[in-house]
């Protein structure tokens, strides 16, 4: 036997024994569609297949990290002063359970006396967060995904250099790893420098000091809070609406989003969601503002003075999730809403590769004879994502499932869904599973009629624009797109 054919062997071997070893550990660790998409990419590309689950496979932060999350949860409990705003909801029946689970998962409970409005515009938004920004006091809480200073977004950034001059003290987090992917980086810094802000990057990865995680594992969260009395969340991030990528500009792509304004018990659970970032990656429990104090505001003004959107008496609760907690709170969340759906569930997500769960929730109220609805873009930045989630169109339409495709050159970035007439959930979250496991993400469960008719307005004007799709014609699409959409979905289970 020459040395290359024992040397052929010996790889061979090897490959077997980290192949079944491999088997054994991810079989462990994760849910079987994940599990069997690992090994699969270990058999037939082992060492780039090995490489890859270095890299990728491990789906939780750190044990420090989450060790942090835990510390927070525990401490949350019952320490917030929220306790004496928590609601009290009797109807519908099923809420219930859902809230305490949110509660038990997530440390947060639900609580009364909030008021909320919805903002469509980009610019509006954008705008509306400057003029709450000047009117500051003591603190600015600013937590997007994507933070750049760019000409659309300017209007903020001077605005918090103002508060700054003021005394204001702000304190702002951005993604590291998004932020690495666009334009204006240095600019943005010394931008948040010389106004005097502090700033720092969120999950970043810089092996040199220590810091480092899986590097697909990314806080996803978008929110401000301006003295804990005025808070901001949603789906839009800090930059314009192009995102000024030069193949969005040429192909004259832009991004459609919701946010909502927030003043109640509610915007104290915000700043608990930024107080617990900010320990996070520094260590340090701002001393003005501790969990111990968050107190929720209530409103002094009159009714009258506020933005005529403006819906009051709102049940609210914020359930954060992500790879710092042990269970996927949005997913658990998510279902358990569509489960419970008696009449209508109306889905708006930019990016929507279910898990086994949530997609059987969905055909299942489907074919339990509910009105459901799912919305889309036509068009779409991530190929992979776009064709991953075309797939799942048969089963969804076979079901009864209506789906909108909202047209180019808009990106449907929204991220909300409401069940029936008095439930509704937006935020930071898609319906996919990156989502669901790996980001670091922030939602809000709001029951309350008139919120949910503000909703409902929202999803009619995608209605009348967007372009359903004919079961039959989806069908008969080419085989081509079929198949890319096949294999697309896939790499899906690899989280």
């Amino acid at each position: 036997m020459s040395s290359v054919e024992i040397w052929g062997l010996v790889f061979t071997a090897l490959h077997i024994i980290i192949s079944f070893a491999a088997a054994i550990a991810i079989s462990l660790t994760r849910k079987p569609s994940a599990a069997i998409a690992w090994i699969m990419a270990i058999l037939l590309i082992p060492y780039a297949g090995i490489i890859a689950f270095l890299l990728f496979g491990f789906g939780r932060l750190p044990r420090k990290r989450r060790e942090k999350q835990k510390l927070v949860n525990d401490y949350m409990h019952g320490t917030s002063g929220l306790d004496e705003y928590k609601s009290h909801v009797e109807s519908p029946s099923w809420l219930k359970p859902t809230v305490a689970m949110n509660n038990k998962l997530g440390a947060l409970p639900m609580v009364h006396s909030n008021s909320a409005f919805l903002i469509q515009g980009y610019e509006e938004s954008i705008e509306t967060m400057a003029q709450e920004i000047d009117k500051a006091e003591s603190y600015v809480h600013v937590e997007f995904y994507i933070l750049v200073k760019d000409q659309t977004t300017a209007p903020v950034f001077d605005a918090l250099s103002r508060a700054v001059s003021r005394g204001v003290a702000v304190r702002v987090l951005f993604d590291h790893v998004a932020t690495l992917q666009l334009p204006n980086r240095k600019e943005t810094m010394e931008a948040l420098d010389q106004m005097g802000a502090r700033w720092h990057h969120m999950l970043p990865l810089k092996p040199l000091k220590g810091q480092w995680q899986r590097p697909d594992l990314r806080n996803h969260r978008k929110l401000l809070v301006i003295d804990g009395k005025v808070g901001f969340m949603g789906s839009q991030n800090m930059i314009d609406s192009t995102y000024l990528k030069p193949g969005n500009l040429k192909r004259g792509l832009h991004w459609k989003e919701l946010m909502v304004r927030l003043e109640g018990s509610i915007v104290a659970e915000l700043d608990a969601v930024f107080l617990t970032d900010w320990f996070s990656e520094t260590d340090e429990v701002p001393h003005d503002d501790p969990y111990s104090s968050l107190t929720p505001f209530v409103h002094s003004q009159r009714e009258e003075d506020y933005d005529p959107r403006t819906v009051f008496g709102l049940d609210a609760q914020v359930i954060p999730s992500g790879p710092s907690f042990e269970n996927d709170n949005n997913l658990k969340l998510f279902v358990s809403l569509i489960h419970s759906a008696r009449k209508r569930v109306s889905i708006t997500s930019p990016y929507f590769v279910p898990d086994d769960a949530t997609l059987q929730a969905i055909v299942t109220a489907a074919s339990r004879g509910l009105d459901v609805e799912l919305f889309v873009s036509e068009v779409a930045d991530q190929a992979m994502v776009y064709h991953a989630q075309r797939s799942y169109y048969d089963a969804l339409l076979e079901a009864g499932v209506k789906i909108y495709q909202y047209p180019e050159p808009t990106v449907l970035h929204s991220k909300h869904f409401s069940i029936d007439d008095e439930i509704g959930v937006i935020g930071s979250s898609n319906m996919d599973i990156r989502s669901f496991s790996l980001n670091m993400e922030i939602s809000m469960l709001v029951h309350g009629r008139e919120f949910v008719d503000q909703m409902r307005k929202v999803e009619d004007t995608y209605r009348a624009i967007s372009k359903p799709i004919d079961p039959e014609h989806w069908k008969l699409r080419p085989l081509k797109g079929k198949v890319l959409d096949g294999l697309m979905r896939l790499t899906s289970g690899l989280q």
